[in-house]
């Protein structure tokens, strides 16, 4: 693994870690709000392994990418950053993108953007959202503006949060999605200005169906079996809008599936891409 970085039109650092042969065709992983590229580590680096360059990304004002200081977090912003990393590549990449992450490049490819793509994985997201399953992610995300004193209470609040999710053993993997305060307490490491912004004017239902049945390109979607974000109904209307489309659905994962089943989730990326690729090459 190793680190790259890219830069955005408006002059921030965009940070991903990188795996494979930068010759092997290109991968680009976008986590959801509030992740790091490190929800995509073990997904990345299995890809890199099976012979694609996998890059997986902070998205600005997450991780290590720089933070606005306009807070200027709207999807715009999000979908001109995904386009500048996608030009830096010799042939067209496959983008895995995670809620925040897969509704911009659902946009970014059958949006105004148009950027051509080899291939669209969504991770639990669709245009139709479940708003009770959306709103326990922002309670989560705003539960504690203060800090956490110590890793045991991040842990806690983690447990709370992913009851299905076993309680690691070793706490020390949280410390890759915080930042450590001049207060000694720990944050999530996102950029708080980011929750004060609504993602743009404009964005509905409407207008992310319109972009999906604009897609041309292979797609699959991948969805939670429990999760609260996306349900059977949201995704039956997504793959009626885009004929052709592949689906799977993972069983005993939530939202966050690639943390909760990362083996079964990297094995259908793999097989879809695999044919994806073949079909293009």
């Amino acid at each position: 693994m190793r680190r790259v970085t890219y830069a955005s039109r408006d002059g921030l650092e965009l940070v991903g870690d990188a795996w494979g042969d930068p010759a092997s065709p290109p991968v680009i992983f976008l986590p959801g709000g509030g992740q790091t590229r490190h929800a995509w580590g073990g997904a990345a680096r299995r890809l890199g392994e099976r012979g694609w360059y996998a890059v997986s990304m902070d998205l600005r004002g997450h991780g290590e990418s720089g933070w606005a200081h306009d807070g200027n977090y709207l999807l715009e912003s999000y979908i001109s950053d995904l386009c500048t990393v996608a030009a830096g590549f010799d042939r067209l990449p496959a983008v895995v993108g995670a809620s925040l992450g897969g509704i911009t490049a659902l946009l970014a490819a059958g949006g105004v953007s148009r950027l051509p793509l080899a291939a669209l994985v969504l991770v639990d997201i669709a245009p139709r959202m479940e708003v009770r399953g959306v709103e326990r992610i922002i309670d989560f995300m705003q539960a504690k503006p203060g800090g956490f004193e110590n890793l045991e209470e991040v842990a806690d609040a983690v447990a709370c949060y992913l009851p299905h999710r076993e309680r690691p053993k070793d706490l020390r993997g949280l410390e890759k999605n915080l930042r450590r305060g001049s207060d000694g307490r720990y944050r999530w490491h996102w950029d708080p200005k980011f929750m004060q912004q609504g993602r743009g004017p404009g964005l509905s239902r409407e207008l992310l169906l319109k972009a999906a049945a604009s897609l041309n390109l292979p797609t699959l979607l991948v969805r939670g079996r429990m999760s609260d974000v996306l349900s059977s109904e949201g995704a039956t209307e997504f793959l009626e809008a885009v004929p052709g489309a592949r689906f799977a659905d993972v069983s005993g994962a939530g939202h966050m599936v690639a943390g909760d089943r990362n083996d079964a989730f990297t094995e259908a990326v793999v097989e879809f891409l695999d044919e994806a690729f073949a079909s293009t090459a």
